[in-house]
């Protein structure tokens, strides 16, 4: 590849730019951010070399689209309107459906690859990034049918040199398993957040006493909800699913609590200690 271009530069956006710099170093990286700021810091950190240009689309080999899902559609639209015949253009966001919808008669749309790396920390800033976020994660492709054969070939060669593994998805059920293993979680975290900083009048508390279970359990809570706002109001359906099997074990919990069955409590969660066995088996 000799230009890449990275629309959105934060961890996401920005870290995949350092990525694939470890193995096109001779490239010329450039990028674009509605904050300055951020454009700015990631010229500053190596991140990209300068601003793209309106021109520098018509002859880039790659544009990779970092930006929250509720203004993605529109602006990968009129971007597959400047890119020239040989670019491929791929996203990073969270929810799938409505993005594809929105681009399935785009004249160029096979110069379009629907990727979601499942991959991030809970900061956001060019300041966050790092190149080996990536290396060893899931990348998930939805409608990978409905991309040029060619350009399907660049991403398999990109995700591979990032050691990343390929799983290929329709966008439902994209949508569906992320409300669980991603949407809810983030809701989760932001929740108990805000539940003990409601009680806690004395924030000093929290400090004091907040051992590593809290610490790691809101970690998520420190996330950007200008990102989350947008995921959540798409994958609207999916996340409320997801949410009601949540507060119905929540309820079933308190319900076992109030009636001293602490067999039952001990029970559901000597079954749930399962997962440190499928997480275990996921990140081998």
């Amino acid at each position: 590849m000799k230009k890449v271009i990275g629309i959105g530069l934060g961890l996401i956006g920005g870290s995949m730019l350092l990525s694939l710099k470890r193995f096109w170093s001779k490239a010329e990286f450039l990028g674009q951010d509605i904050n300055k700021d951020h454009l700015d810091k990631a010229i500053d950190l190596g991140i990209i070399n300068k601003e793209a240009q309106k021109q520098d689309f018509k002859n880039a080999d790659l544009v990779i689209v970092s930006i929250p899902v509720d203004i993605a559609p529109n602006v990968i639209h009129e971007l597959l309107n400047q890119i020239g015949s040989n670019t491929l253009v791929i996203d990073t966001g969270s929810t799938k459906t409505k993005l594809c919808e929105h681009l399935k008669n785009h004249p160029k749309r096979e110069q379009f690859m629907a990727t979601h790396p499942i991959a991030g920390t809970e900061f956001s800033r060019p300041q966050a990034t790092f190149s080996e976020l990536f290396d060893h994660k899931t990348m998930i492709v939805c409608e990978v049918e409905k991309t040029n054969l060619k350009l399907q070939q660049l991403a398999i060669q990109c995700f591979e040199k990032m050691q990343m593994k390929m799983r290929y998805m329709n966008p439902v059920s994209h949508n569906k398993h992320m409300a669980y293993v991603s949407h809810l979680s983030h809701i989760s975290s932001f929740m108990l957040g805000k539940t003990v900083i409601d009680k806690e009048e004395n924030e000093r508390n929290i400090f004091d006493l907040a051992g590593s279970g809290f610490e790691s359990t809101v970690r998520l809570a420190k996330s950007n909800p200008q990102t989350w706002t947008p995921i959540f109001k798409q994958n609207k359906t999916f996340v409320l699913e997801a949410l009601s099997e949540y507060i119905n074990n929540l309820k079933n919990f308190e319900t076992a609590l109030k009636q001293d069955d602490f067999e039952q409590l001990y029970k559901e969660m000597n079954n749930t200690n399962v997962v440190k066995d499928i997480l275990k088996g996921i990140h081998l």
